[in-house]
């Protein structure tokens, strides 16, 4: 559940009258708002030490034009969320609002309360986020120890310091993303990171293996438990003994086995097929899934009492859409990285090229975008990656 935190609000307004409807309208969105209402300028200016989330400014005041106070507003902190609810609607008055840090001009009409909450409801989110990360980072991210994972936004260093919670602990954890966010590079900073980083770290992808394989594959077997059986087999629960188990992609999981898992999960202990005899575990699970395993609890797919047992610490990996430079960080990492693997003379990336990934939506995420940029390289003829070497997978082949 996400945290919730107070958003302060700074009301500029100088009709007062309709400043006091804005500040009810506003204190009734939502009992995490707090209203402060002013009427000039001068007065919002000196309380800004107060640290407002978000401020809405009228264009005509008393002292001074909302436009002044827009800037003033900016210069001393940018990421104040700040909205012009004016009744002004000249074109180059709405640009310059925009051009000296506005991030919504509304103009004052029968929708106008309307658009100022939705407004305000998504500049709160960004104050919350940005809240929480100076919170994790409170408790000191030691960026050199989570160095597998390439990105400086506010939401790849929340999930660093969900990390950072529960690397030391024996918590199952969920990673939970679409495909291709990087799970399983979190479960192994989680290893890595965790008094278990000396002893196995076994991944396995339960989609890619056969569903009358894949007992065997997790618990083992003995030689003659079924035909084929020519050996002793040791799975994988038993080599991740002391380590770390990463279960991938576990909402493709046979539900006919999900019981038997539950079970290991609740006694820390299994039985290889064809045996009686019950093995301890000392093993460390870590979950992973693309799917919403609510909806499969609910079509009959995935068991209930299993999806409860996996919601021990759950980590949200965010698409790479919502990274925002991170992307440009990436494939800068990914471009230096095939390079020097591929014993290619190194190669920049170029302006034109860097502003068209920061334009792309990124379905497949940074899957998508590492194998983008290795084949951008090799398309490449010169020492830059250009706009025209990015060939993205939903462009037509000829």
């Amino acid at each position: 559940m996400e945290r919730s935190y107070l958003t302060k609000i700074f009301v500029l307004e100088d009709d007062p009258v309709f400043g006091r409807i804005v500040q009810k309208a506003l204190e009734e969105a939502s009992d995490t708002y707090e209203v402060q209402l002013f009427t000039h300028g001068a007065e919002l200016l000196s309380h800004l030490h107060e640290q407002p989330d978000v401020v809405s400014i009228d264009y005509g005041l008393p002292d001074m034009t909302g436009l002044d106070v827009l800037t003033r507003v900016h210069e001393y902190n940018s990421d104040i969320g700040k909205i012009f609810l004016s009744g002004q609607e000249t074109l180059e008055v709405v640009i310059e609002a925009f051009n000296n840090g506005a991030d919504n001009y509304i103009i004052k009409n029968a929708n106008a309360l309307v658009q100022l909450k939705n407004t305000i409801r998504s500049l709160s989110g960004k104050a919350n986020l940005r809240k929480e990360v100076e919170e994790l980072r409170t408790h000191v991210i030691d960026r050199n120890k989570y160095s597998s994972i390439v990105g400086e936004s506010p939401e790849i260093a929340k999930v660093m310091g969900m990390i950072q919670k529960v690397e030391n602990s024996n918590i199952l954890v969920m990673i939970t993303g679409e495909s291709g966010t990087g799970k399983e590079v979190v479960a192994n900073a989680l290893h890595y990171n965790s008094p278990r980083k000396r002893k196995p770290f076994v991944a396995v992808n339960m989609a890619a293996i056969p569903a009358d394989l894949i007992e065997s594959e997790l618990f083992g077997h003995e030689k003659g438990a079924f035909t084929g059986a020519t050996g002793r087999r040791i799975g994988k629960f038993e080599e991740a003994n002391g380590g770390t188990i990463f279960l991938d992609e576990i909402g493709e999981m046979d539900i006919n086995l999900q019981t038997k898992l539950l079970r290991v999960l609740q006694e820390n202990k299994i039985s290889r097929l064809g045996s009686n005899k019950e093995i301890s575990l000392n093993v460390r699970v870590v979950a992973a899934t693309n799917k919403n395993l609510n909806l499969r609890v609910r079509d009959g797919l995935f068991r209930e009492d299993l999806y409860y047992r996996l919601q021990g610490f759950l980590i949200h990996l965010p698409p790479l859409r919502d990274r925002g430079n991170d992307v440009v960080i990436l494939a800068r990492h990914f471009l230096q990285q095939f390079c020097k693997s591929n014993k290619i003379p190194e190669k920049v990336l170029s302006r034109s090229a860097a502003e068209a990934l920061l334009r792309h939506n990124w379905p497949g995420n940074v899957r998508e975008l590492r194998s983008m940029i290795e084949r951008a390289v090799l398309i490449s003829d010169s020492g830059e990656i250009h706009n025209e070497d990015l060939i993205f997978a939903d462009a037509v082949w000829v």
